[in-house]
């Protein structure tokens, strides 16, 4: 189950739809400094074996979002994203 939590705060027990955002328009939020948080959802194979990581981002793997969506802060545009 994937959450995005952007664009409002959900009320409780909702689920919102996640969004798709392209490369540029993820620059376009960096450039402006919107807060952003990052999640990497890879397994831990998967990110162990990989010499690309987003500094700073949280690694929570996707099968585990919902056990932590209520640690996610609300303040930002939350970025999920795997290999």
């Amino acid at each position: 189950m994937v959450f995005s939590l952007a664009g409002g705060k959900p009320e409780e027990g909702d689920l919102i739809e996640p969004k798709r955002i392209t490369i540029a328009q993820l620059k376009k939020k960096i450039d402006t400094n919107e807060l952003i948080l990052f999640i990497d959802t890879r397994n831990p194979h998967d990110w162990g074996a990989s010499d690309i990581k987003i500094p700073g981002a949280r690694r929570i793997h996707y099968s585990e979002l919902e056990q932590h969506v209520d640690e996610l802060p609300r303040d930002r545009t939350i970025i999920t994203y795997c290999t």
